[in-house]
């Protein structure tokens, strides 16, 4: 039985979270502050630590300090579990040495799932030091990556970053040091025009890469990228992206041809902007949504009129008049912020 050291001020969510782990088949240990959390862990030898961040005496942050300067325990799979949302808390953590984070409130199979994991790395990379003892020591074998699926799989290792819907992944302006894998979600990348309308220039999709490929030195990124709902991402610094591509020269051309046709995309939808009708321009970036967000064309799309507006290029009030139009067509149905497309080819006729 796997024991967990749980680190909680909080009594409630400290006793009930307990439980959910013992009827999970944990053995747990439980400690109100961070300042007894470091004693209990240095005594008790958890296989793995779950720290609030925000506590009396010593906070998550201390903790995790403490015990990545005591050799006994810094190898020890540490997971924050904090209130605090804001990316920039989250990443502090993460750059601390943190494994993975959860933000409350939480959900069981949200937690479960996040110690499991971690475990079994742990356990992955015991087997495979168990294996390597006795044996000659031999120059690593990097995996051959043979497509973009593989490296995909194999971008999966590195920093997982978790955005909410509205918050900003890439400033323009900024420095470009890392390259983008979407796990789950959808960005867009956008810029202001001179009069500080905002212009959508592409949406990404689970599957997706994205961001700044020039390997050049301070580069800055030349738009802004923004989660439209809460997204999963991998980042890749631009040089370990550049050492993998040398030496896994086959796929270099299929990464360039799928950023190209991001590339064609924009300049379509900036014709498009420029010379296409009213409802031409609105059912085109309807149908782009759909394919962009939702797997099936039928399914109701969540979109704020004013990303849709756009993308298409035109005044929110234009927009919204254009679909009360399709609307009374019969061509989709709007409840709220959902648009659940009811006739596709005829959108498709239109555009």
């Amino acid at each position: 039985m796997k024991k967990v050291l749980f680190i909680e001020d909080d009594t409630v969510v400290r006793e009930n979270t307990a439980e959910l782990l013992e009827l999970a088949d944990y053995e747990v240990v439980t400690a109100a502050n961070g300042r007894s959390g470091v004693a209990i862990a240095k005594e008790e030898h958890p296989d793995i630590i779950v720290c609030d961040i925000m506590m009396p005496e010593m906070d998550g942050y201390g903790v995790l300090q403490a015990l990545a300067n005591d050799p006994k325990t810094q190898q020890i799979p540490f997971i924050f579990l904090s209130a605090k949302t804001e990316h920039k808390d989250i990443r502090k953590g993460m750059d601390l040495g943190a494994d993975d984070y959860l933000t409350k409130p939480f959900e069981e199979e949200e937690l479960i799932s996040a110690i499991e994991s971690r475990l079994a790395k742990v356990a992955i990379l015991n087997k495979i030091r168990e294996n390597n003892q006795g044996k000659a020591a031999a120059p690593a074998q990097e995996p051959k990556i043979n497509s973009l699926s593989d490296l995909r799989e194999m971008l999966k290792k590195y920093e997982l970053q978790t955005y909410k819907a509205g918050e900003t992944i890439y400033e323009e302006g900024k420095q470009s040091n890392h390259f983008f894998f979407i796990d789950r979600g959808v960005v867009k990348s956008h810029r202001m025009d001179e009069y500080g309308k905002e212009l959508i220039t592409s949406v990404y999709k689970e599957g997706d890469f994205f961001g700044n490929t020039a390997f050049k030195k301070n580069t800055p990124y030349e738009e802004y990228a923004t989660a439209m709902e809460e997204t999963r991402i991998y980042a890749i610094s631009k040089d370990e992206l550049k050492d993998i591509l040398a030496k896994n020269s086959n796929i270099t051309l299929e990464l360039i041809d799928v950023m190209g046709d991001n590339i064609s995309g924009i300049k379509e939808q900036l014709l498009e902007m420029a010379y296409g009708s009213v409802r031409k321009k609105a059912a085109r970036t309807i149908l782009l949504f759909s394919q962009k967000i939702r797997r099936h064309p039928t399914q109701s799309i969540r979109i704020s009129r004013s990303d849709l507006a756009s993308v298409a290029g035109m005044a929110s009030e234009t927009l919204i008049r254009t679909l009360s139009d399709f609307k009374k067509e019969g061509l989709l149905e709007i409840e709220g912020r959902n648009i659940k497309l009811l006739d596709v080819e005829a959108l498709k006729r239109i555009s």
